[in-house]
């Protein structure tokens, strides 16, 4: 079977984090929903369909069943795709979940609804719900390697799982409000307090004394210190130091420097506005409650101050004494919007990836080209 996965015309929605990714791919809970749709069809070919500029990464397929990037999928979703036919349209609440052909058939989906993310802070929101359907999802009928007797437990220790070569000394593990997944070779270093749910996906790791409240979610090879409440990391990118990161999006290969804090509440407690890459400018929001939103590649120096839902595009380079602009463009260099030179950018990009034994691939480097030609 063929499962194609598509944007739904959220590419923009979800920038900066979707400029060098396919919606499909983004992190949420414990896997992207590629990872998803491998594990619950662990038979299917999973292709995209999203830009074309990233068509080279993330490529398309024919003749496939084309499912909603939008939608988190469970296990009544994908029986009721088994059973679509010619050109159905799988429908829920007027929304498209999947469809074959041209889709024109319209079948209402009667199983256990299923959790849809339409907005960029809605993946912060709503990372509880997906984290927990996915800890049930992972650790169905599998037992988790044993936790070591140093750690306390606070809660159902049954809500805790390790995978193999995963690592917890000297640590408070609470499940009470969730589930707390370690992946395989992670750590959790000694003296670290986790508030579930918590997501440490493959060699990802807690540095020592981490403060953690859930719902947070640790891509792999993800380093974090500090104190860090609802946030989601993609891959390979560190917070390794103390400061306070909340309600915020960090993409793959970011580094916030030692003592970075970010704002997630304004002063008046009211309503936040925020940078939309639809319409190019700070769009009124009815949350209360944004950290920040930093796309791939993007770094920061210590002591950064970030205001209140403030967006950091794709490559740059944020540092200096006073807070950032609200909306950093991608490829900046400094707070207030310098040009980050392309070819520079590339070669902090490779520094970095070079620490981890990996290099940008050319695909990745004509996507990050046309990122800087279109800012």
């Amino acid at each position: 079977m063929k499962i194609q996965i598509h944007d739904n015309g959220k590419h923009l929605d979800f920038a900066p984090l979707s400029l060098t990714r396919a919606v499909g791919n983004l992190r949420v809970g414990i896997f992207t929903n590629d990872e998803r749709w491998k594990i619950l069809l662990p038979e299917a070919e999973i292709s995209f369909e999203t830009e074309d500029y990233l068509g080279g990464k993330f490529p398309q397929s024919a003749n496939a069943t084309v499912v909603n990037a939008c939608v988190i999928p469970n296990s009544a979703i994908v029986e009721a795709i088994k059973e679509l036919k010619g050109n159905e349209n799988l429908v829920i609440d007027g929304g498209w979940i999947a469809r074959c052909g041209t889709g024109e058939v319209i079948v209402h989906y009667e199983g256990e609804m299923p959790i849809r993310i339409e907005q960029r802070w809605e993946m912060y929101q709503k990372n509880g719900d997906v984290l927990k359907q996915d800890f049930d999802l992972i650790s169905n009928n599998r037992t988790s390697v044993q936790l070591s007797s140093t750690n306390t437990i606070i809660g159902d220790p049954n809500l805790i799982f390790l995978e193999n070569g995963a690592k917890v000394e000297a640590s408070i593990l609470n499940t009470t409000n969730g589930p707390i997944y370690i992946g395989k070779d992670a750590e959790i270093m000694e003296g670290s307090s986790v508030r579930g749910p918590l997501a440490m996906c493959e060699n990802s790791a807690l540095k020592m004394g981490a403060k953690v409240y859930g719902p947070t979610t640790l891509g792999p090879h993800c380093k974090v210190g500090g104190e860090v409440n609802n946030v989601i990391f993609q891959a390979y990118s560190n917070k390794g130091h103390d400061g306070f990161l909340g309600n915020s999006l960090i993409g793959e290969w970011c580094n916030l420097g030692a003592d970075t804090n970010t704002s997630n509440l304004k002063n008046n407690y009211g309503k936040v506005k925020t940078y939309s890459y639809r319409t190019g400018k700070l769009e009124q929001t009815d949350l209360q409650f944004m950290g920040l939103v930093m796309g791939d590649h993007s770094k920061c120096g210590i002591n950064t101050m970030f205001n209140t839902a403030t967006v950091v595009g794709v490559s740059s380079n944020v540092f200096g004494a006073e807070f950032p602009d609200k909306y950093l463009p991608s490829f900046t260099w400094g707070t207030h919007g310098d040009a980050f030179d392309f070819d520079k950018a590339l070669v902090s990009a490779n520094n970095m990836m070079e620490r981890r034994g990996v290099q940008l691939s050319v695909d990745e480097i004509a996507i990050l080209k046309h990122i800087a030609d279109k800012k």
